[in-house]
């Protein structure tokens, strides 16, 4: 007995020791294959950590560059009131307190948006027109002149003052308010500097029993300047006085506009003057996380008003009755707030998820790749590991205890990776962005690939199934159960596919595309056995052997390369669908910007104004053409029927100067036949009709009748030549144009001779249109110099290098195409790491019939074609079914593919392949997997006659 357990307790360490070498051994064989799952994990993680990051600080850049825009031109927010100046003896304001004490209406915004919110220039304020009494303006038509004076210390930045000075913020005592006048102005009143402007106010109702009077001095005349920001957008009164008919007279009212000081409102009010509209701006400050602080700006903005008047309008006005509120301890009427950052906002919002639906394609492509190559890789390591799976599983080994010592070996790995996956991940993110790290995902991926071990295991240890005597029964049932299968994923991809075309993507839906490559997998799967046959029987006539056995190997392998095949054309499918959006994206944003321009630059301004530049339009002097169009609504009158068709958007052009500036252009060949003759007072102007006003009027032509203040009523007939086509109305000449009408409005185009007809009108617009003959004339600065040359500083001047430049530096476009080139690139990489793993887990049949092949004299030539011809059928479809996928999707989502926000284009974008990427991809596949066949042919070579006879 004690010799027994002497023996024993001998053995037991040496049998121990050799165990754990086995193991350790063996555990050293499967680290290239754990490497690739920790490398596949630690990827999936850190794009968890790092894209959620990077894609919200790209959101943040979008938002910002918007508000950016938006704010340059006018305040997205804005708060207004009237001083009560009759509530004192005698009336006063202290216009310098209270445009100080609007600073601090801010602390009333909640949830801390009071930090994201600042006041900009210092607050202004506007009184309502005043007549005119004194200096009686030059010309019989103007039967009365409206001044309208206000407090704009913006302004002082594009004006410069010709004569006199600025209008003095504190008014020397003694003397008068000053104000600023244009030099249009100026010449229109028939005024200078140190002119005196009586002018007569509205009465106060219940207060005053007669409109009260005041003087103002003319302190200087000013000229305006250029603005890149938009600044004169709306605010041309500044400049350019305007006319517009008597209400009950014959002639007309000459309205103009100028600048005071900033206590002239004291001095008004001393007079008896009411206050005037007081209006504080307010701006947004997105900086940092800028989606976030919208956010949390956008929920108190929604209340801030309310806020405002529960806190600070107690009280009740004794004159009027209405609510008094008390700011800066002054007396005001209620608090008004101007709210434009939440439509934008909502507006961007819908932008973003249109971005994120694009990107959930990509995403989920490389996550179905990544999990089939995680497959790929657990087959390989249990294949390599199957003799000793089967010595266990011979030595008593249940189940169970093979699947935790395969989770004892490949978790610690994968959970590592993980790990550090995410820290690397959190490492890269950028700081301080509306987007953070999704801890969700990642653990999600991570449990994915760490759970595919066990089953696969399971699948691959468990206790067989006792043969049956029925093998045909069994054989039925397995074609039966593929054939259900395949259904289910046609079905479930057909049904992905119409709810993808109705409803949009989403989070699931997103994911129609892979199940869209898998059904194109089992197509390829059915199609290339009967390919193969077919060959194979054309192979079976020939003289060779090397033809047939490669046909033949390549038919019985076809199954069994199904995964490596999925993997290979999702990746193709999903950088060929990456190409297409890309390629969409630029040559839209080439276009877009081309339509926003009209040409290589154009210039805007309000009102049919003639060109103020020494050249006429046209004109190729200083190496730049120009082409005008002048924009009116006007209200037709069919000819046929005398039916009334209100607010008919009326545009003038010469067909030969829109020739000149675009010789290629459909419009402009289209209107240069119909539009080429000259018309008379008497001769009917020829016309293109867009199709709407076609529509409403199907025979005869339109007239129109035309009052000009001071001008007898002009009446125009105007004879349609032709129909305006969806390709012509797209054309970038229109571009400027129809930017400024509302969708749905009726368009009539017609010659310029109608200019000559037509007075010059405040309303509408006038645009030019500028293209240079050489490089050096088609620069910013030459075109920005040409426009304001042309048209004056008021012009709102845009390039369309620069549009195009600001359009590709969008913040939601290269978050986009930055997301497409990571995950594609990821995608590739693993797709090629799934095919290296799959060419490596299938080589030893192929090597196995090459060498058996060899023992009975096949050469090397002859071998290395065997190896070639096996692998050659999945080159093949690989390359085939995933250039079928990419260019497939597109069609299929044709509904949901809206790329049109990130092109600035007025329609969508038309799809555009990228075939070079096409090509270069396929080529790239079809070279790696020649490349494996070439390798697998050397290695062949290198094997010695022992190695040979072995494999076989």
């Amino acid at each position: 007995m004690s010799r027994t357990t002497g023996h024993e307790t001998m053995t037991r360490p040496v049998g121990a020791a050799v165990t754990r070498n086995l193991i350790r051994r063996e555990s050293r064989g499967d680290l290239p294959l754990l490497a690739c799952l920790a490398a596949l994990v630690l990827a999936l993680t850190a794009l968890c950590a790092w894209a959620p990051a990077f894609a919200g600080g790209q959101e943040d850049r979008a938002l910002r560059q918007r508000v950016d825009a938006a704010q340059s031109q006018a305040p997205l927010i804005s708060l207004s009131t009237t001083p009560e100046v009759f509530n004192t003896q005698p009336p006063a304001v202290d216009m310098a307190t209270l445009l100080g004490a609007g600073r601090a209406l801010t602390q009333q915004l909640g949830g801390g948006a009071a930090r994201h919110v600042a006041f900009t220039g210092g607050g202004s304020y506007d009184y309502d027109q005043a007549s005119l009494l004194s200096p009686r303006p030059p010309g019989a038509a103007n039967t009365s002149t409206q001044l309208t004076v206000g407090y704009l210390p913006s302004a002082r930045a594009h004006l410069r003052y010709v004569s006199g000075h600025a209008p003095a913020d504190r008014t020397p005592p003694a003397t008068a308010p000053q104000v600023g006048l244009s030099q249009a102005t100026a010449r229109a009143l028939g005024v200078r500097a140190g002119s005196r402007l009586t002018l007569e106010f509205a009465k106060a109702a219940g207060v005053q029993n007669a409109p009260p009077q005041a003087q103002l001095l003319v302190s200087g005349v000013y000229r305006t300047t250029a603005a890149t920001d938009g600044f004169w957008t709306g605010r041309e009164n500044l400049d350019q006085p305007s006319r517009h008919p008597a209400e009950r007279s014959a002639g007309s009212v000459l309205a103009v506009r100028g600048l005071v000081g900033l206590d002239a409102a004291d001095l008004l009010a001393g007079a008896g003057v009411g206050g005037p509209r007081v209006t504080w701006q307010l701006r947004a400050d997105l900086s940092g996380a800028a989606l976030d602080r919208a956010r949390a700006l956008t929920g108190p903005l929604s209340h801030y008003s309310a806020d405002l008047s529960a806190t600070l309008c107690q009280g009740v006005d004794s004159i009027t009755g209405d609510t008094a509120c008390q700011v800066g301890g002054q007396t005001t009427g209620p608090l008004l707030l101007t709210d434009f950052l939440t439509p934008m906002l909502a507006a961007f919002t819908a932008q973003d998820q249109q971005a994120r639906s694009l990107a959930t394609f990509a995403v989920d492509a490389l996550a179905a790749v990544a999990l089939a190559t995680t497959a790929v890789a657990v087959r390989l390591l249990l294949r390599r590991r199957r003799a000793h799976l089967r010595l266990q599983r011979a030595r008593g080994a249940s189940t169970a205890r093979l699947v935790l010592l395969r989770c004892a070996v490949a978790w610690p790995v994968v959970l590592t990776a993980a790990l550090l996956g995410w820290a690397i991940g959190w490492f890269l993110a950028p700081t301080g962005t509306s987007g953070s790290p999704r801890p969700v995902p990642a653990a999600l991926a991570t449990a994915v690939v760490a759970l595919t071990v066990p089953l696969m295991t399971w699948l691959a240890v468990r206790e067989p199934r006792r043969p049956g005597r029925l093998r045909r029964s069994r054989r039925r049932t397995v074609v039966g159960r593929r054939l259900v299968l395949e259904l289910t994923v046609l079905l479930t991809a057909a049904a992905g596919v119409v709810a993808l075309r109705s409803q949009g993507p989403d989070g699931i839906l997103g994911a129609v595309p892979v199940l869209v490559a898998l059904a194109v997998v089992l197509l390829l799967l059915r199609i290339c056995p009967l390919v193969l046959r077919l060959v194979l029987r054309q192979a079976r006539r020939g003289r060779g052997t090397v033809g047939f056995v490669g046909a033949a190997r390549a038919a019985h392998d076809a199954p069994a390369t199904g995964l490596a095949l999925f993997v290979l054309v999702l990746t193709l499918g999903t950088a060929v669908f990456g190409g297409l959006v890309h390629r969409t994206i630029d040559e839209g944003l080439t276009t877009g910007a081309a339509w926003t321009t009209g040409a290589d630059a154009s210039a805007t301004v309000a009102g049919t104004a003639a060109s103020t530049g020494t050249a006429a339009p046209g004109a190729a002097t200083t190496g730049i053409r120009t082409a005008v169009q002048r924009l009116r609504l006007l209200d037709l009158a069919g000819q046929a029927d005398g039916a009334a068709i209100p607010q008919v958007a009326v545009v003038t052009v010469d067909p030969r100067q829109l020739a000149a500036v675009a010789p290629k252009s459909p419009l402009a060949e289209a209107l240069l036949s119909g539009l080429g003759t000259r018309a008379g007072a008497s001769t009917p102007l020829p016309s293109f009709l867009s199709p709407g006003l076609r529509a409403r009027e199907h025979t005869g032509g339109f007239t129109t009748t035309v009052v000009t203040p001071g001008r007898p009523p002009v009446d125009l007939a105007l004879e349609p030549v032709g129909t305006l086509t969806a390709a012509q109305l797209d054309d970038p000449l229109l571009g400027p144009v129809t930017a400024q009408l509302p969708a749905g409005t009726p368009l009539l185009i017609t010659t310029a001779d109608a200019d000559r007809l037509l007075p010059q009108q405040p309303s509408g617009s006038t645009v030019l249109l500028l293209k240079g003959d050489t490089p050096a004339d088609t620069g910013p600065a030459a075109l920005r110099s040409a426009a304001a040359g042309a048209l004056g500083p008021l012009a709102r001047i845009r390039v369309r290098s620069e549009t195009l430049d600001t359009l590709r530096a969008d913040g939601l476009t290269q978050g986009l195409g930055t997301i497409y080139t990571v995950t594609s690139l990821l995608a590739a990489l693993t797709g090629l790491l799934a095919l290296a793993l799959e060419l490596t887990l299938t080589s030893d049949e192929r090597s196995r019939t090459t060498s058996f092949l060899r023992t009975l004299g096949l050469g090397g030539k002859e071998a290395g074609a065997l190896h070639f011809l096996q692998l050659l059928p999945l080159a093949v479809a690989s390359a085939a079914g995933g250039t079928l996928l990419g260019l497939l999707e597109p069609l299929l989502m044709a509904g949901t593919l809206d790329l049109r926000q990130f092109t600035g284009g007025p329609a969508q974008p038309a799809l555009r392949t990228d075939y070079s990427l096409t090509l270069a991809l396929v080529a790239g596949v079809t070279a790696l997997i020649l490349t494996a066949a070439a390798t697998e042919t050397v290695l062949a070579r290198r094997r010695r006659l022992g190695a040979v006879l072995r494999l076989t």
